[in-house]
């Protein structure tokens, strides 16, 4: 029994390529089904995610097992048809083995860079990280990429079917070794010449991928623009913001997400000639709504956190006091209907009529009633970091 293909048999390398292949895609799709399905809640998280992670880690086992299959297959004999003169059937049946090569790299690969795009629960088990090169952190590219992965999972479902449909039509109805050669390396009649590798097959595969792809890319263009973070100039006060960011990282399954606010005002009076005591007040609206914290972005807008369908805004009121220790705003922070006090540290440089600012403060989540069904900190950690940059200048 020979590792390699000859003109009449497929080789037991390429047996044990086709069904580990089938193995890896019978095992990550329903794992992706079944995660999909869990709602996300306190008592729901670990195992969906452990179902996401695990969809992940074989579907990136699929992607380099796609890539050894088909060079394997290129630079083997092909083995020729056992009805090369059914030239349509034959046709077909290539282009099918074709779609499941390309969705064997594509699908996966397509997954991989929305994971990679954004933050969020469910980590790949592997050592290199979570990242991928030239892949940044991007609502729109996660959109891109969730799209042609949602709408290539279906081209894999129809080729898999089609795939298993064939073999069966042979096995049942033709009555002939096709599905034999696959699982015992039955040869097809000594007399055969090995076939040659077509390519007609493998371009309308690729046409039918690109043109998907071509699709949810024209989809996504026509879609709402996300809107970057950036602070709304507020007109009270005498320091007009310019730029700034409100951002804050949490702990989730272990794994650090950042999330941010797009939309939000303030109204910033200080006197910088203060040295010691008030120098002014500060008052920040965050629209709760422009949350993103990438693909937990809706379960963080839902009822168990944020809870923005009923309480759409945040508000930070407080005064600014100067002092040898440096700069604090010391005031109250309303979230989720929730009052606490808050004192926040910053650090400001002032050139002439020109101001950069920079705070961070550490938050318990529980303070504010957010996410009280989470009760252990190894699912959403308790403490959340702030962090604040802006730029203003003075009127």
């Amino acid at each position: 029994m020979t590792t390699q293909n000859t003109p009449t048999s497929y080789g037991l390398l390429a047996r044990a390529f086709h069904w580990l292949t089938a193995l890896v895609i019978l095992t990550a799709i329903p794992l992706g089904l079944i995660a999909n399905g869990i709602e996300a809640g306190p008592d729901t998280i670990v195992q969906k995610t452990l179902l996401f992670s695990v969809h992940k880690t074989i579907g990136v086992l699929a992607f380099f097992l796609g890539a050894a299959r088909i060079l394997w297959a290129l630079g083997q004999t092909r083995p020729v048809a056992l009805h090369p003169e059914r030239r349509l059937e034959t046709a077909l049946a290539d282009t099918v083995h074709w779609m499941l090569y390309l969705s064997l790299m594509l699908v996966p690969l397509s997954g991989w860079v929305h994971h990679a795009a954004v933050d969020g629960f469910a980590p790949i088990y592997w050592p290199f990280g979570q990242s991928l090169p030239f892949v940044p952190k991007s609502e729109g590219v996660a959109g891109i990429a969730g799209g042609t992965h949602w709408l290539f999972t279906k081209l894999l479902a129809a080729s898999v079917i089609l795939h298993i449909l064939g073999a069966l039509k042979h096995h049942l109805i033709d009555r002939d070794n096709t599905l034999r050669r696959m699982t015992r390396g039955i040869a097809a009649p000594a007399h055969a010449k090995a076939a040659p590798h077509r390519f007609a097959p493998l371009i309308v595969a690729l046409a039918v991928y690109a043109g998907a792809g071509v699709a949810v890319v024209a989809s996504a263009s026509g879609g709402e623009t996300v809107a970057a973070p950036q602070a709304q100039t507020a007109t009270a006060g005498n320091w007009q913001v310019e730029t700034g960011e409100i951002a804050f990282g949490v702990q989730q399954m272990g794994a650090a997400v950042e999330g941010r606010f797009a939309n939000w005002t303030a109204e910033i009076t200080y006197d910088d000639s203060v040295a010691e005591g008030p120098a002014g007040v500060v008052v920040v609206d965050i629209d709760l709504a422009s949350l993103s914290i990438g693909s937990v972005t809706d379960q963080a807008k839902g009822a168990e956190f944020f809870d923005v369908a009923n309480h759409p805004k945040a508000r930070f009121t407080a005064d600014l006091i100067a002092g040898p220790d440096g700069l604090q705003a010391q005031g109250a922070l309303t979230l989720r209907g929730v009052d606490r006090p808050v004192t926040l540290p910053f650090t400001l440089q002032i050139n002439q009529d020109r101001a950069e600012m920079t705070a961070e403060v550490r938050l318990d989540r529980r303070d504010f009633g957010i996410g009280a069904g989470y009760g252990d900190e190894e699912t959403v950690g308790f403490a959340v970091t702030v962090k604040i940059t802006l730029t203003a200048t003075r009127t």
